[in-house]
């Protein structure tokens, strides 16, 4: 079995960018899913947000969650549970616009550092689309073009998750199985407590956690782009019986009134019987199918989207 791609950022301005980049490539192509070190984000700052994050669970959310397990009496699991999630979560929205002001109960010094962390993320995030750019052979900023859609802006938010310890982690996930709708997502979760996989070649891979790192996964929006060149990949939550599991994960996705649609200059490149095989689309009218049908196959979505696509306007970017 290939060992999960692990990328040392930092020297992608050094002699080795060649082979960074390589890297990076064959993450996209064969992985979905690669590990970030040296990506910039200072390791203290990240501490802090590891800190007040686990905080805020403890003092605001722990015993709610609780509360909830004890009222669907989910500690005594005899059936499999299908239906939900063992997961704390709450959700901060950045762009277009902040909605950090009306989140209860988070301190001041809490919401600054989250607004902090999400610049330092999206300022990531749109590095990386440029790097995946070069690697296909796409001007600079087509990603983020694609992405900014006629309003100007993606959307950029953040879910804040806690796996607390599960005592029948065969019965329930932490999160069932998924390919996420978006962009890119870049993930800074907890460094001792494991729990998510992926799927690969039909087997679940541990992503291993590593202190300070960052991991990025590419979402259905970069699958629809790229003509599939790149995949989103299904991974999942497993819980886990002790340890809480700290989770963020950043979705910079496009803009709710983007248009979504293959890269002309990939189909160009691609042999008759593979040209465009995917659809057009807005990217809210995929956002609304996707929440009803998360935790099924990506396929039908894209079929579904099909379906509809003639009624889209071309835009160009």
């Amino acid at each position: 079995m290939a060992t999960f791609p692990v990328i040392d950022y930092g020297k992608l301005n050094g002699e080795e960018r060649a082979v960074i980049m390589d890297q990076i490539k064959d993450a996209c192509e064969n992985w979905g899913f690669f590990e970030l070190l040296n990506h910039g984000i200072p390791h203290e700052f990240l501490d802090t947000v590891e800190r007040l994050t686990k905080e805020h669970y403890k003092k605001c959310m722990e015993q709610r969650f609780k509360e909830l397990v004890a009222s669907k009496a989910l500690e005594g699991l005899e059936a499999e549970v299908t239906d939900m999630d063992w997961e704390s979560t709450f959700y901060l929205r950045h762009l277009p616009q902040s909605n950090m002001a009306e989140i209860p109960d988070l301190t001041d010094e809490y919401r600054k550092v989250m607004k902090e962390f999400a610049l330092k993320l999206e300022k990531l995030a749109e590095e990386l689309l440029d790097l995946l750019c070069e690697n296909l052979g796409l001007e600079k900023g087509y990603l983020k073009k694609a992405f900014y859609g006629p309003k100007g802006s993606p959307t950029f938010g953040t879910k804040v998750s806690n796996y607390p310890p599960c005592p029948k982690p065969d019965k329930i996930k932490g999160l069932r199985a998924h390919t996420d709708a978006g962009g890119i997502i870049l993930l800074f979760q907890d460094a001792k407590v494991s729990g998510l996989q992926l799927l690969k070649d039909g087997e679940w891979i541990d992503v291993p956690p590593m202190r300070h790192s960052i991991v990025i996964n590419l979402g259905d929006q970069l699958e629809v782009i790229t003509n599939g060149k790149y995949k989103s990949v299904e991974h999942r939550v497993i819980a886990q019986t002790d340890g809480a599991r700290m989770s963020i994960a950043s979705f910079y996705n496009p803009g709710s009134e983007a248009v979504i649609y293959p890269a002309p200059s990939l189909i160009e490149k691609e042999a008759e019987e593979k040209k465009q095989i995917y659809p057009r689309f807005v990217f809210e009218d995929y956002m609304k199918l996707y929440a009803a049908l998360k935790f099924q196959a990506k396929e039908p979505r894209f079929e579904a989207m099909k379906a509809v696509e003639t009624t889209v306007p071309v835009a160009t970017v």
